[in-house]
């Protein structure tokens, strides 16, 4: 039977995903890739680890009994803002500035100051960090030389598929990522682009996120074991293909990520831009979605992993089901608020809704009866509590909600689930697979003619693998405990002011 696969470049890892035209799951593998942080607050990925992801993935999948030769098309997705700056011959001039990057505050202080309103109307978004804009402004001021050798801009899951096809192309969707493309016109904005030291040439072309972009070459085949000739479909950015592939298709469906980074996203007739979300195009035509996100959420988890949990044995993490059942395991001994222990997730920043780069994670209420367990459950807990902060500003905004769906890595832990359900209050559907690799392999699919269009692709292959009622008792503990959660907030956030410098 012929599969599709899906390409998923998160900030942490790629993952594939293999279903057959059913949308029944056939397999998947993912690799981990590092991120360099040079100076605090800088996140930098170098392109070649991408590309070796690729490969490692692939060749799992193909271990896993997965034949590659029987793929009929792909397509990838990634994570957005990240500006891949390549040479004349189309070679990585540096390392790619990744969106969790905060070094460009000064450059977002100069253009709210001079260029706010202006970048509001034309972009729907306020600077940030974040953005392509203020990174390519910092190159600008502190690596010209950077800049004068860059002859070709493309964004990560673009310049992994034109290794893939060698063509060039993005698409609307993920420009938008970038602070400086032109909402209303559809198309790069020449005076933006030139705020940001580039030119029109050097920007990609648009096509449609199921359009075909090109095919595997024979170099790529070699290299990753896909059938020489494979139609490559371009696909989006991979809050736009997640939120499509866990079927938050109609106005009202909501989404909660808790992947590496956490969002509440609210799917949309219209576009709402508001000073202190995102707002972007959906995959579906004519649909917008409202981003209300916090920096780090599963990131949280697997530093968690690195840090507290480096000295388990393979025996004992074997016993225990791996790394995550122990952390679940441990957490789960722990009550409800962890004993006292609060978490505040601020390892890069934050956005939503403080978008104050300065701010800095920390444990509070630890006693000398604090356990490992505790600091585990207080994690959880703290990164539902950051999305539960983000979502108070869709609230303000009175967008509405019809159905919630729970998407991301960390959706896989039950008791993170819970805790999430339990801290918004509100009934959430876990689909299956319902991330990010999926919807790629579902645009796969559109592109290659196999479903009509994208919501019938959903249709035909979604499905939900649990519903997750929340416990009155336990939901009324957690409102309490987000009071105490914001309090501390307010009280921490001027300790980090003067804005910390590398």
């Amino acid at each position: 039977m012929k599969l599709l696969l899906g390409i998923d470049y998160g900030t942490g890892g790629c993952k594939v995903t293999a279903i057959d035209a059913d949308g029944s799951f056939a397999g998947e593998a993912s690799t981990e890739f590092p991120t360099y942080h040079e100076h605090p607050g800088w996140s930098e990925q170098d392109p070649q680890d991408w590309w070796s992801a690729l490969a490692a993935s692939l060749k799992k999948l193909a271990a896993s009994g997965i034949d590659l030769k029987s793929v009929a098309a792909c397509a990838l997705d990634g994570s957005t803002h990240n500006a891949v700056l390549l040479d004349a011959g189309w070679k990585p001039v540096r390392r790619t500035i990744m969106w969790t990057d905060q070094r460009a505050t000064a450059e977002c202080d100069a253009l709210k100051a001079g260029w706010g309103e202006r970048i509001f109307s034309t972009c729907f978004q306020m600077p940030a960090p974040t953005w392509t804009l203020p990174q390519m402004m910092w190159l600008r001021a502190n690596e010209p030389e950077a800049l004068a050798k860059t002859e070709h801009v493309l964004f990560v899951k673009d310049y992994v598929r034109y290794l893939l096809t060698g063509e060039a192309a993005t698409d609307r969707i993920e420009a938008q990522g970038t602070l400086f493309f032109d909402m209303a016109k559809g198309d790069w904005c020449d005076e933006l682009v030139g705020l940001a030291g580039l030119s029109r040439d050097k920007l990609p072309r648009f096509i449609e996120p199921t359009d075909v972009a090109g095919r595997v070459t024979a170099e790529a085949a070699a290299a990753t074991g896909l059938p020489e000739g494979l139609p490559v479909v371009c696909g989006s950015s991979d809050s736009a293909v997640e939120d499509y592939g866990a079927g938050a298709v109609e106005p009202g469906d909501l989404i909660i990520k808790l992947a590496t980074a956490g969002n509440v996203n609210s799917m949309t007739a219209a576009a709402h831009p508001h000073p202190k979300t995102l707002t972007y195009s959906h995959i579906v035509p004519g649909m917008w979605y409202s981003v209300s996100a916090t920096n780090a959420a599963a990131l949280c988890m697997r530093w968690l992993r690195d840090s507290f949990y480096g000295d388990c044995s393979a025996e004992r993490l074997e016993a225990c089901g791996g790394i995550y059942s122990l952390i679940d395991s441990e957490a789960s001994s722990s009550s409800v608020g962890a004993n006292g222990v609060f978490f505040h997730p601020y390892l890069q920043g934050e956005r939503c809704p403080y978008w104050d780069p300065n701010l800095r994670a920390s444990f509070t209420g630890v006693s000398i009866s604090t356990t490992r367990g505790d600091f585990a459950r207080a994690l959880m807990e703290g990164v539902a509590f950051s999305l539960r902060d983000c979502y108070r500003t869709l609230e303000e905004m009175k967008l509405p909600v019809k159905r919630i769906f729970l998407i991301g890595g960390g959706a896989r832990s039950r008791l993170w689930s819970d805790i999430v359900a339990n801290v918004f209050d509100c009934t959430v559907a876990v689909p299956e697979p319902g991330d990010a690799s999926f919807g790629a392999a579902l645009l796969a699919g559109v592109g290659a003619g196999l479903f009509p269009d994208v919501k019938s692709a959903v249709a035909k292959c979604l499905k939900i693998s649990r519903r997750i009622e929340p416990d009155p008792s336990v939901a009324a503990k957690y409102s309490r405990l987000f009071a105490c959660y914001r309090r501390i907030h307010d009280a921490l956030a001027p300790v980090y002011r003067p804005r910390l410098d590398p």
